[in-house]
């Protein structure tokens, strides 16, 4: 009879790979760096297979041990979920969420004053950022869960919302009949930005970059100054704004893919209690903003 793996073993093993380092997961798993070795050690030799590659102080996974990270993933998901099926404890705690600034103005507060009602002793503390950034921060522990827009580095991440993506510009505004046509974006690294500027090339439109900007509240004010033609999904469009239709002359561009990912620990519990909040909340929103309608193309 083959015996179970350690699921401590499997708990050290995904923190080690989430932060690249064996020195940070002892930290995050509170134990000796030796500790954390000799876990290591045990896990490969009962495999047969070197799980990880050390260059220097840096760490990444073999092949063997990415095929690996997802399984125990599952594991430790599997036993959270048990664990609470016969836990009689009151939920509390504090969950470090990051949240792209999209989505904070209009519907984080929406989201999280209801998870506030029904789960009073959870505290839940936010950070807004870009995506690309919110997965770096949850690559060196600074977060338990994010919401994060997929098209980066999104492996583990689990995708729950899709959405149209459109093009606004302000009611009566003249930036959408500028030559070239003026953006209003994010960072170079802004997967949307990215998908846009794409879209323009292919189709020979001309376009200059008017305003960058790694805050949405910024990008949002741009457009709505008629300073520029922006993009983005429906549930993130402001009032105020003009969606262009698509007959206009501007190319589709992709959907927005929306996704949670949690660190390998935020499992079961309170955690769950929030990623299914926000699952259930975001995944139920209705798509275009009412106050938004598609704007006439020009004769």
């Amino acid at each position: 009879m083959v015996s179970p793996l350690d699921l401590d073993q499997l708990q050290t093993f995904c923190a080690i790979a989430d932060c690249g380092s064996f020195t940070e997961a002892a930290r995050r798993v509170y134990k000796t760096q030796s500790a954390v070795s000799m876990q290591i050690k045990r896990l490969e030799d009962r495999l047969g297979q070197a799980l990880f590659l050390r260059d220097g102080r840096r760490v990444t996974l073999t092949t063997e041990g990415e095929a690996l990270y997802a399984r125990a993933r599952r594991m430790l998901k599997i036993n959270a979920e048990i664990v609470d099926m016969f836990s009689t404890d009151d939920l509390s705690g504090n969950i470090r969420f990051g949240v792209p600034d999209d989505y904070a103005v209009k519907l984080l507060p929406v989201i999280l004053s209801s998870f506030q009602r029904t789960h009073p002793k959870i505290t839940v503390d936010v950070r807004c950022q870009p995506s690309e950034e919110l997965l770096e921060g949850m690559r060196s522990g600074k977060y338990d869960v994010i919401v994060f827009t997929q098209g980066t580095m999104h492996e583990f991440g689990e995708l729950f919302r899709t959405e149209k993506m459109h093009w606004v510009a302000s009611h009566g505004g003249a930036a959408l009949a500028s030559d070239p046509l003026p953006l209003a974006c994010g960072p170079s690294y802004c997967i949307w930005r990215a998908d846009a500027v794409e879209a323009l090339s292919r189709m020979n439109r001309d376009f200059r970059v008017a305003y960058t900007s790694s805050n949405a509240t910024a990008i949002t004010s741009a457009v709505l100054s008629d300073l520029a033609v922006g993009f983005l999904p429906e549930s993130a469009i402001q009032p105020g704004m003009k969606i262009i239709a698509e007959d206009y002359g501007l190319p589709r561009l992709a959907d927005a893919q929306i996704a949670l990912m949690r660190a390998s620990h935020a499992y079961g519990g309170i955690y769950d209690a929030l990623a299914r909040h926000i699952v259930e909340s975001m995944g139920n929103l209705p798509g275009r903003n009412q106050d938004s309608q598609p704007e006439e193309a020009a004769e």
